[in-house]
């Protein structure tokens, strides 16, 4: 499954983690102001914002996984499956294929407020984009600066839900994922105290005993509280370095290791890649399961007026820095 949080020191950041049981060829990808999207129902101006993210391209279209624009607005596609209900395209509406939805957003939104008016009149359609590429059952999240909102199509039609913590993982739909976390009022990165009964000498028999009750196990009701807590509560200097760092461990906190979580006889869920953008200044961040050095790629390094896809390989490998 996966997990997407975001982070806000001097700039804005925002990722997520993909976790799968493979690859289906990953890239980074850039989407200049001057490419051409083709949308199905819906008109797609010629002239947009650029994007940047972790998308496959097939047929020369970026069916992206994740992405920030040059404004600053980032958002991500994470599994939302058994729940998941997109409807028929219909009059007097924006008819918003699903694999479509991230360009649609983030090629012509500058901000959060901008994304809520363009969601106002959207239709999310279950047009898929080929045989190979069926649709996908997903929800999203939405963030800049200002803050997030999340994004379900079910069965009773979309909403829109404001989300104070700014995190997604999947299951269960959104409200049901925050009200879980009135489960956890209790906890706390200080050492524990004895709430137990006063007449018992219960003491804190160890440091590190921060955040007990903390969920550990991999389910996505689970990873939400442990990644929520952890994004909450984290601290770190405001520089890019300290920042960037400190993203990372904080999707850290819900890596998927190969062998923990079976998927089906012999194969496992891992976290295939986990990305960090720097949103204020249009820096994609990453690191992979078979590569833990933090690579990027700087959109504004490239030629954002092009009219063709920029794409960079996913840096595969670990490499390891000898000392002596």
């Amino acid at each position: 499954m996966c997990t997407a949080a975001t982070y806000q020191t001097k700039d804005f950041y925002f990722g997520r983690t993909l976790d799968y049981e493979f690859s289906y060829g990953d890239q980074i990808v850039v989407t200049p102001r001057n490419y051409h999207f083709q949308f199905r129902h819906t008109e797609y101006p010629v002239s947009h914002y650029a994007i940047i993210g972790m998308a496959h391209v097939a047929s020369d279209y970026p069916l992206y996984y994740d992405g920030i624009n040059e404004k600053g607005l980032g958002m991500a596609g994470l599994n939302f499956v058994g729940n998941a209900v997109y409807a028929e395209p219909s009059e007097n509406c924006d008819n918003i294929a699903q694999f479509e939805f991230i360009p649609w957003i983030l090629g012509t939104c500058a901000s959060l407020t901008e994304a809520r008016k363009l969601l106002s009149h959207m239709n999310l359609v279950n047009t898929p984009f080929s045989e190979q590429f069926p649709v996908a059952q997903l929800h999203w999240i939405i963030s800049d600066t200002t803050g997030s909102v999340t994004v379900e199509s079910t069965a009773d039609g979309l909403h829109v839900y404001d989300n104070p913590v700014g995190v997604l993982t999947n299951n269960p739909p959104f409200p049901q994922q925050m009200f879980q976390l009135n489960n956890y009022m209790y906890l706390s990165p200080k050492q524990p105290e004895n709430h137990f009964c006063k007449d018992l000498s219960l003491t804190a028999y160890s440091r590190g005993m921060g955040a007990l009750g903390l969920p550990g196990d991999l389910s996505s009701a689970s990873r939400f509280v442990r990644v929520a807590f952890t994004k909450m509560n984290s601290f770190s200097g405001d520089s890019e370095l300290e920042s960037v760092s400190q993203f990372f461990h904080i999707l850290g906190s819900v890596d998927q290791q190969r062998g923990c979580c079976e998927v089906t006889e012999g194969k496992y869920e891992i976290t295939l890649y986990t990305s960090c953008c720097n949103a204020s200044k249009g820096i994609y961040y990453y690191n992979t399961y078979e590569n833990h050095q933090i690579s990027a790629v700087d959109m504004h390094k490239t030629n954002l007026d092009q009219d063709t896809l920029i794409c960079y390989p996913v840096l595969q490998g670990e490499n390891i820095h000898f000392q002596n």
